[in-house]
């Protein structure tokens, strides 16, 4: 079936480009995964809390790097995109990441997450301004959607901070290891 809009983005807007290495604060960056990060992310995996609101854990090594290396392709095939948050010392500590691309829409869903030991210092909020710019400028898109569970007080923190208006609260829409969440709905425009 045809469509009667011309795609906001063009395909091959994400694939024909590298993806970025944004910078985020002194000493602080986001850049693509690589295969030698898979034991941090599968140390920040284990972490109760990215489990409780992230809905997953990574049981081996193998699987850890498969999460890894599965980003490359989603970059190419543009439907979504991680970075590695990273230290001075160019380690992992968190991520933030792009989910559900729709170039046609030129739309995503943004997701993050930090270990432990990057908490409380204001890096979340850094990391997804960081990748905002660029989504918004370099990127072109219009649209930023953020959803978190109604729950989760310091991801709506990290949310409103970055410029995330509030839209509304979807109800009992994701399940969670205790049940049904009622999600806060975020979003950016261009």
């Amino acid at each position: 079936m045809p469509l009667l809009v011309v795609p906001a983005l063009p395909a091959g807007s994400l694939a024909t480009q590298e993806q970025p290495h944004l910078p985020v604060r002194p000493g602080v960056a986001l850049r693509p995964w690589r295969d030698d990060d898979a034991p941090a992310v599968r140390a920040a995996f284990d972490c109760p809390v990215i489990q409780r609101w992230h809905v997953r854990r990574l049981d081996s090594d193998d699987e850890a790097r498969s999460w890894t290396a599965q980003w490359a392709g989603r970059w190419r095939d543009e439907s979504a995109a991680s970075w590695a948050l990273v230290d001075a010392d160019d380690q992992p500590v968190g991520q933030v990441g792009l989910r559900d691309v729709l170039l046609t829409e030129a739309s995503a869903q943004v997701s993050y997450w930090l270990m432990p030991a990057a908490r409380g210092r204001g890096l979340a909020t850094e990391a997804l301004l960081a990748m905002t710019r660029w989504a918004f400028t370099r990127g072109g898109f219009h649209r930023l959607g953020l959803e978190h569970s109604t729950a989760n007080a310091a991801s709506c923190r990290v949310a409103t901070r970055a410029g995330f208006t509030v839209e509304g609260v979807a109800r009992g829409s994701v399940r969670h290891a205790d049940g049904w969440h009622d999600m806060h709905l975020h979003a950016r425009l261009a």
